[in-house]
């Protein structure tokens, strides 16, 4: 079987922003995030034969970074329209019938981290596909097993795609989160530090504490001299920095106290939606045109 894991929060981001006309439901509340969110989870039990399938969401925006980082993105200045879809599009994945993680403490991403490690060992599974083309997430990949998928450009990145494209293994992406920052993320990485150099040197090395201190000690192809010596120095001077960017763009697993239900991979079977939890979501929201959308519908449903 393939296990696919969504990003429901960035689908719903990328549906409300898009350019297109806006949906508006009952009483004209715009639900342009809530209904491609919809189309994109249709289309992939449809038309891309999802069976297993799992939705992670952020509940709220703020989490547990926070507290370690306050510049760490928050929901200020977000759009009060789309924030007051959150959990319009939880109740939408629930209606569906799908496994639905809501992250409080942690986020959306952490869940799909957890669900990716529980089930990645499991010899059921043949693939796990992440679908979210977020640089975070390639921390997960792990050979041709567990990838990402950006469904929107249809391009996946194993292990060898993530080395391409980043310039490091996966394991290292969080140290080079650490060293270049994360803008969606709202923390700043090292100055003088770029994605090409802090690529080089992890591609060497790996993690931060195996990079020697001392610029002469450096075995990287293309950065030596004064630019090695700048770098090496940048690195030491903000060492606390460096490791505290790392643990934010780290995931959060089982293993930190991320809750997911599931402990089987046939929890997130998808045998159909409940027809008469779906019709009344659409009726409650006004959402008339995903009425008939599902092409299957739970056994006891399927007769009504």
């Amino acid at each position: 079987m393939r296990l696919h894991l969504v990003d429901a929060t960035y689908e719903l981001f990328r549906a409300h922003f898009a350019p297109r006309p806006p949906v508006l439901g009952r009483d004209g509340i715009p639900l342009s995030g809530v209904s491609g969110l919809c189309d994109q989870l249709l289309f992939l039990l449809r038309e891309q034969g999802a069976t297993h399938v799992g939705c992670a969401t952020d509940r709220v925006i703020e989490s547990l970074r926070n507290d370690l980082y306050p510049g760490y993105k928050s929901s200020a200045g977000m759009p009060p329209e789309l924030l007051a879809q959150f959990p319009i599009a939880e109740a939408a994945i629930a209606a569906l019938g799908l496994a639905l993680w809501p992250m409080v403490e942690y986020e959306a991403d952490d869940a799909i981290a957890a669900a990716a490690v529980r089930f990645g060992e499991d010899p059921r599974v043949e693939k796990i596909l992440i679908c979210t083309p977020d640089k975070d997430m390639a921390q997960l990949v792990r050979d041709d097993r567990i990838v990402l998928w950006d469904r929107r450009r249809d391009v996946t990145y194993d292990d060898a795609g993530v080395r391409e494209k980043w310039g490091v293994a996966p394991t290292s992406i969080p140290d080079w989160l650490g060293l270049v920052g994360d803008s969606s993320d709202g923390f700043p990485g090292l100055p003088g530090w770029g994605a090409k150099s802090a690529a080089a040197v992890l591609l060497r090395y790996g993690h931060f504490e195996d990079i020697p201190p001392k610029a002469s000690a450096w075995e990287v192809p293309g950065i030596g001299g004064s630019r090695a010596m700048s770098l090496a120095a940048t690195l030491r001077d903000h060492w606390d920095e460096a490791l505290l960017y790392r643990d934010l763009a780290r995931l959060r697993t089982t293993e930190d106290g991320v809750q997911i239900r599931q402990t089987d991979v046939d929890e997130l079977r998808w045998d159909g939606a409940p027809r008469a939890e779906w019709e009344a979501f659409c009726e409650e929201w006004g959402l008339d045109r995903l009425r008939s959308r599902p092409h299957r519908w739970l056994a006891e449903d399927a007769s009504n």
